[in-house]
Formats: structure tokens, sequence, C-alpha cells
């Protein structure tokens, strides 16, 4: 007889943490955290700060991923200036939320619109002026 083994699946796994972070710095970074929060739909994870200066904060893109980001200070190695950042942000309701952030009053670029590499898009700007796309298209499979 042969031996057959069974396999039951076991618990679906988690995605692992992200490696790769996105990272901006803000005038008013807890303004910035507000819009993005609020108005744009990340969660909360973490933020470090002494009042209005946010030394380090996380965010949560609820679908996967995330972002860091902090007050300005351009004095520091990764100091950047505000508002040069851009971000492409993967979300399968390109729709719903272009709705909920035009009735928040977000500045949009770009309504949705289809893509010829099979994706949908639409572009907004934060309140400090950096760009984010949230699209659709997941980038291409790994060979």
């Amino acid at each position: 007889m042969d031996n057959v083994r069974n396999h039951e699946p076991g618990p679906a796994k988690q995605p692992p943490s992200p490696t790769v972070w996105h990272t901006l710095q803000a005038h008013d970074c807890v303004g910035l955290i507000d819009f993005l929060v609020n108005v744009v739909g990340f969660t909360e994870v973490v933020v470090h700060a002494d009042g209005e200066t946010v030394h380090h904060a996380q965010l949560a893109w609820p679908e996967g991923g995330g972002i860091m980001l902090g007050s300005y200070s351009g004095e520091k190695l990764w100091s950047r200036p505000p508002g040069t950042n851009g971000a492409y942000v993967v979300t399968d309701d390109v729709d719903g939320l272009y709705d909920r952030v035009k009735k928040a009053g977000a500045t949009t670029l770009a309504e949705p619109t289809d893509r010829d590499y099979g994706g949908r898009d639409f572009t907004l700007k934060d309140p400090e002026g950096n760009l984010w796309n949230f699209g659709t298209y997941r980038g291409e499979p790994l060979p």
C-alpha cells in the first residue's frame, strides 16, 4: 500500500512587515499626519513628538505598507525639503478613495484614469505640496 499523507492547509500567513519605507518631512508634520490619517485613510501607528515637533511618526496603509515622517529641521543627514516628495500607493478602491478625498477638500491634480498598462489611478497634492498617486497597479510579477 502506498504511503499517502494528507496535508491540511495551515492558517493563512500574514504578509511580511514592510521592508521598504517611503520617508518625508513636513513644516507642519502634525497637520500632515492629520491629513493623511483623517482625509486619505492611513492609520497612525506611532508618533514620537515634543509638542509640535515630530521626531518620528509611522503611518500604515490599511492595504499594506506604510510611511515614516517627521518635522523638517534642515540640519540632519536625512533632511529633504518638504513638498518635494512623490509616492505611489496601491489601493483596490481608487474611485471610492477619490470621492472621499474630494469631499474632504483635498487638492486633486488628476481624477481617476484607466492606464494603458492596466492600472487605474488618480493624483492628489497634500498640504505640504507632496504628490500622491493612488492606483490599482501592483507592479509586474517578479521573474
